[in-house]
């Protein structure tokens, strides 16, 4: 067996997503931890919402490192077995890169809410979007993309699995862009709940700030070595690792390669550890011969558990 650790990024959180874990005192502690950093009490916000607030960026980023890590670190301590790898899906690197030992848990809290302030300044509310496209090969999406950047600046940002890739970029570019696609015979163009155009060039501005930020972060050796989303390679010196992040806000997230990589490298399961179930159903697409389990709450937790050490 050669077991992986994933994280999710923006759309899994949900108001309760740590009521799973009522009572658990590893997550209540990281819970606890994430209130003092932040100084304001975002375990609030995730038990009670609203919804509307804690998918405002600055919150989302922050809330989910918060409980992918403890999951992981909740996991541990249950008597789970370290992976060999890891990787996660644009914020949910961060997410990795903590449980890796990269940063201290509350300078990533930190960190990733600057991160989320400098990608929601970098382009005002409302110039740019995001849409998911269904069913199309990644050579049409690039190819109307291509055509629709004529318009303005839109690009693919995620390839998320085979028959699924996001699209970003300026309003105007980004509603030619769907018009093609949607010429060419796609099955959905599902236009997203984003405030901008998220991993664009558009965001470059939001890189060099974070760039600078990073610079001033004490970064540590991976423990656990992590995939990196804009050129899937793990990177194992820190100063790689900062370039690589600064990067990824203006970069496409190279999920499908990601996946298609752990499997050429010989992993056999992996787990999703975070809210959510997003990340599973895309690497069943990719890679269904993985086996494949997730830890959001503590019966699947428990579940997971169970079923790796049979499998081992």
């Amino acid at each position: 067996m050669r077991l992986a650790f994933v994280f999710p990024g923006q759309g899994s959180q949900s108001v309760g997503m740590l009521n799973g874990f009522s009572g658990n005192a590893v997550v209540e502690d990281y819970v606890r931890r994430a209130d003092a950093a932040l100084g304001f009490p975002i375990s609030k916000l995730i038990a009670e919402g609203p919804a509307e607030e804690l998918g405002l960026t600055v919150n989302t980023q922050p809330a989910l490192l918060t409980a992918s890590v403890a999951f992981y670190e909740a996991w541990l301590a249950a008597g789970g077995m370290k992976p060999e790898v890891m990787a996660g899906h644009s914020l949910g690197e961060y997410s990795a890169l903590t449980a890796s030992g990269v940063f201290g848990f509350e300078e990533a809290v930190k960190l990733v809410r600057f991160r989320a302030q400098a990608m929601q300044s970098a382009v005002p509310v409302g110039v740019g979007g995001m849409c998911a496209v269904i069913g199309l090969s990644d050579e049409d999406v690039l190819e109307c993309c291509r055509e629709a950047s004529k318009t303005g600046p839109v690009e693919a940002v995620n390839f998320n699995s085979p028959g699924q890739v996001v699209i970003a970029g300026e309003k105007k570019a980004l509603a030619k862009a769907i018009e093609l696609v949607k010429a060419k015979g796609c099955r959905r163009a599902i236009e997203l709940a984003v405030s901008g155009p998220f991993h664009s060039s558009m965001l470059k501005p939001a890189g060099e700030k974070l760039a600078a930020r990073l610079a001033e972060v004490e970064l540590s050796v991976p423990g656990i070595p992590v995939v990196a989303n804009v050129d899937v390679t793990a990177h194992m010196d820190p100063a790689e690792i900062r370039t690589v992040l600064a990067e990824q806000v203006s970069s496409p997230v190279q999920w499908v390669k990601t996946i298609q990589k752990m499997a050429a490298d010989g992993v056999t399961d992996i787990v999703e550890c975070g809210p959510g179930k997003v990340l599973q159903g895309l690497i069943r697409r990719i890679a269904p011969e993985i086996r494949i389990y997730g830890i959001s709450d503590a019966a699947t937790l428990a579940a997971s558990l169970e079923k790796l050490k049979a499998a081992q």
